[in-house]
Order: C-alpha cells, then structure tokens, then sequence
C-alpha cells in the first residue's frame, strides 16, 4: 500500500497560457513554456481508477490527480482545506463537522455535495465492496462492525447536515485523521456514476467521473499509455499549468533511459550503472522515500514457514549490503526493521523509530547460523526440504532483487527457490488473494507514523497475506491506538515494543528502503514526490520556456 505531498506556486495569480501565445509567469522572474505538456513514464501499469479497490501508489497517485477531498497536503505534509473551507472539532476530538465548498463540480457537471462523501464512505466500509483499505476506516463509529457484517451501512459515522455540511463522529480521537483525509480512501464518489457503470466503475477512463484538477483519458484498463488532461470543471482551474500528462509504462528503465536520452520524455528512473553514470547530470534527482521492499514468506501455503527458525534462517540468509550495494546499485539502503527511517522520532529522546526499534538479528547475514536454525526448524516440523516458488513483478529492480534471493536462498541445505515474473497488476492481484508461496512485496506510507506500517500485521488486516499471528503485537498495537492515543511517550513505547515482536518473531523479512533515482528535466518546475518518492500532485508543476 503506503501514499502524498503537494506544492504551492509562490504567485497565485498567474494567468494560464492562451492560444495567442502569450508568455504567463508563474513565480518572480519565472516565465511559462508555451506548450504545458508533460511526458513521463511509470514502471507499471495501471491496477484502477476506483478508489475503495485501489492499493497500489501508482493508482492511488492517479487519484490524487484526478480526484480531490476534503484536504490536500501541501509541500511541508501539512493538510491544507481543499474541498472542505471550515472544519470545527468538538467532542474532545471525536466530532469533526466540515463546511464544503460551494461551486465545486464533477466533470459531467453535477455539484460536488456533502452526501457525496456520505455514498463513498459508506461504500468502501460496506463488505460487499470488499475494499483492503478498509481498516483505515475504523476509527469512524460504527465502521468495523459494518464491515463485520453487525451493523447497517447507514450506521456509519458520517452524515449530511445540509448540502455543504458534513459531520464525522470518531470512536476516539485520532491525531492525525486529517492527513487521512487527504488519502483518496476518503474522497467523494458520485453515486448517479457508479450506479450508472456499476462493475465498470473505474476500470477504465470512460468509466469514471472527476473532480480533481485532472481528468484521466486513453485508459482501457491495460494500457501502457494514458494521459492526465486539465479538468476544465475543476474549481482551481488557474492554479493548475501542465495541459496534459503523458504517461508511458517503461518496466525496463533501459528503455526509459533511452527514451529520455533522445528526448521523447521529461523524465527517467534509473539503475544500477546508470546511476553511477548520471550522478553529475545537471538532470539527476535522488531521494530516499518511505517505500520498502521485503520478503514474504506464505506460512498458508507452505507448513515449513510456520516455524519461527526456518523463517529466521532464510532472513539470516541473506546479505542485504551486497543486494544494494552490488545488485541494485540505485542508493537503496538495506532496512533496520520493517518500519523504515523517516516515520517519526520518540517525543522525549528525539530518536528515530527504526533505531530505536532495531532487531539487529532479525535483519543480519550469517549465512552458518542460518543453516544451524534451519537445521532446528527441519526437526521441530518434519520437513525435510523446501520447494517454493519465489512470485515477483516484471521491473527491472524487483527481477535483480528475486534472483539475488534465489542465489542467496539456494546456499541453504535443501532449499531450492524457483523464479516467477508476471506483470504488476497480476502481482498484487495474487498477492492479495494469497495466491504465492513466497512474494517480494513493497510498503508505502499513508502518512509519517510506525502505526502506518505495524497495522499491516495486526490479525485481521487484509494486508497480512502471510498468516503471521501474534497476541502480544496485537495487545501492543491496541495499547498504542486505544489506550495511549492522547499520551504520545505511552503510545510510542508500545509501538517500538510491537515493532521489535514482528523482528523476533521474523514475521516477515525486510530487505531494503528503496532509493528512487531519477533524471528530471531541470526545466519541469515543482514536481514534489510523496514518501514513496512518486509525484504526488501535479497541480502547481509547470514547464519553464
């Protein structure tokens, strides 16, 4: 899963390029290219248009381009109003009551109202719809016992007080619900739309209807081209430049690489060599997002991985420095935990999360010790080898990272790994049916906290695809949000505490945070990247003549 920034022109009143040809400036001294047309590419395609089936950066990054909610955050991660223009909070931070903004469209002309998040809501939360995010929802009364199936959709926490008038009743206060709310989970849904396309809705671009600053155009649901085109209905319209995204699926940053070279796009991913190459590039971008790469061991389908040593082993296994630094090549670094740098410092000491929380055993390479749990793990079950097939995407850093796992997994006695490469939409769509052996997956976050990550693994999630079940990480992850949720020292020992659990247990293995390096065309102004190190609005980004 995990997901968002957005950037703010220094000057607002900017006047958008005309037909004449007239130069617009959108900063001091800045002035507009003439054509505001963006060509960039993405190493996969894209899994939906629908935001309560959506699970995936990628989609979920299209959402918050072509839909808009309540809030957007800005540069700084802050939640700024966006269709919401007042928010009163009462109840001891339990009741949220919104006024929206008036004049707010879809992009067939219908007004953007209160009831319309009041449908959507109501729509991701209820079972039939069988939405993974849902748990997002659950700190909004009623939520996940309708879910459950013991309560009645219209029980849920939100209603329609007027048609610009929304109130949201919480089960406890919730520190940062409005960064949530900035999450497309959390958008409207125009229900005359999705009743009009019913299984349909947001499987392809003509599928769908838009309030954001883009609508999205020549998806047939399997493209490896689209386009993000200006929402002329769009309430923000003047603050929105680029006239049209063009997005091309490059799963080889080869090809992407190339592309850019011969300047057929504005923007390439790079790896291996090719960073090394273009580090003094004027073009060349690095950061080191919140995203994560690990290995999932399906404890369902294969009986050997309910065993703590054999999970152990294969952690223990493998030499994540030679994974980043001799395979990848890209600046990924290799994980302290499951929970990467970046999510938050303790409120008292100011130390990072993922140091304070380090396992260092659960993240180490010994590759004589592995054999020695291994060798335990054989005894205590009965087995006597493992087959497994290894289930990964068709991206260049996902196939270097699955046969480094193979090579490294082969040295352990009776081990044998297999190799399987299907493209990304198949992947998550097996991942989240269960449907693997062994899986390397990725994690994002939604917003800077470690309880973004550790819920992934609480019992019960939809994103807990491996079976791993432990009462004392759910005890602690309860704690955290129920217990100590307005006393933030109490509730950050207890996540540090479920955090180092998850490591003993090696309920999953970590391998690396992933370093996005990129060449950007030094005249596209303004791309700001989410923690996944994605784009995450492209709203304000202009081209400069």
């Amino acid at each position: 899963m995990n997901r968002k920034v957005k950037s703010v022109i220094v000057a607002l009143g900017v006047l958008i390029l005309s037909g004449c040809g007239s130069q617009a400036k959108a900063g001091s001294g800045t002035q507009l290219a003439k054509k505001q047309v963006l060509n960039w590419t993405e190493s996969s395609e894209l899994a939906t248009a629908d935001l309560s089936q959506a699970t995936d950066t990628l989609s979920f990054n299209t959402l918050m381009n072509t839909q808009e909610g309540l809030y957007r955050l800005n540069s700084k991660g802050t939640p700024k109003g966006a269709i919401a223009t007042h928010t009163k909070v009462t109840n001891g931070g339990k009741t949220y009551t919104f006024t929206l903004r008036k004049g707010v469209q879809w992009s067939n002309g219908d007004p953007v109202t209160a009831q319309n998040f009041v449908y959507s809501w109501r729509r991701t939360v209820n079972p039939k719809t069988a939405s993974q995010d849902t748990f997002y929802f659950f700190q909004v009364k009623n939520a996940e016992a309708i879910n459950n199936g013991k309560k009645a959709v219209n029980t849920l926490g939100i209603k329609a007080t007027g048609k610009y008038k929304l109130t949201v009743t919480l089960t406890k206060p919730v520190s940062y619900f409005k960064k949530l709310l900035a999450w497309p989970l959390f958008y409207p849904l125009n229900q005359k739309v999705v009743a009009k396309y019913g299984k349909k809705f947001g499987t392809q671009s003509q599928y769908s209807v838009y309030n954001g600053p883009y609508k999205l155009a020549d998806w047939n649901g399997q493209s490896k081209k689209w386009t993000l085109v200006k929402n002329n209905k769009y309430w923000d319209k003047k603050a929105v430049h680029l006239t049209k995204i063009n997005e091309l699926v490059t799963e080889s940053t080869t090809t992407s690489y190339n592309l850019f070279n011969s300047k057929q796009t504005d923007e390439t991913l790079l790896s291996g060599q090719q960073v090394k190459n273009n580090k003094n590039n004027t073009n060349f971008v690095k950061r080191l997002p919140t995203a994560t790469a690990r290995l999932e061991l399906n404890q369902n389908k294969v009986k050997a991985f309910k065993n703590v040593n054999i999970r152990k082993a294969f952690s223990l296994a493998i030499n994540r420095k030679q994974l980043t630094n001799s395979v990848l090549q890209d600046g990924s670094v290799p994980l302290k935990g499951f929970v990467p740098a970046g999510m938050g410092n303790n409120p008292q000491t100011g130390e990072s999360f993922d140091k304070e929380a380090y396992v260092k055993s659960a993240v180490s390479s010994d590759l004589a010790k592995a054999k020695q749990l291994l060798k335990k793990g054989y005894q205590q079950t009965g087995v006597k080898n493992i087959n497994v097939t290894l289930l990964t995407s068709d991206t260049d850093s996902s196939k270097q990272t699955a046969e480094f796992l193979q090579t490294e997994l082969d040295r352990l006695p009776n081990v044998k790994v297999s190799l399987s490469t299907i493209p990304f939409v198949q992947l998550i769509s097996k991942q989240n049916s269960k449907n693997y052996e062994a899986t390397i997956q990725t994690w994002q976050s939604v917003f800077a906290d470690p309880i973004n990550f550790l819920d992934v693994y609480e019992t019960g999630s939809s994103y807990n695809t491996s079976g791993y079940k432990s009462k004392t990480f759910d005890k602690l992850l309860d704690e955290s949000e129920n217990k100590y949720g307005n006393q933030p020292e109490k509730r950050w020992a207890k996540l540090v505490a479920a955090e180092k659990v998850l490591m003993k247990d090696q309920g999953t293995i970590p391998l690396y945070q992933v370093a996005k390096s990129q060449l950007l065309r030094t005249n596209v102004k303004n791309v700001v990247y989410n923690p996944a190190g994605v784009p995450y609005d492209w709203k304000t980004t202009y081209i400069t003549k």
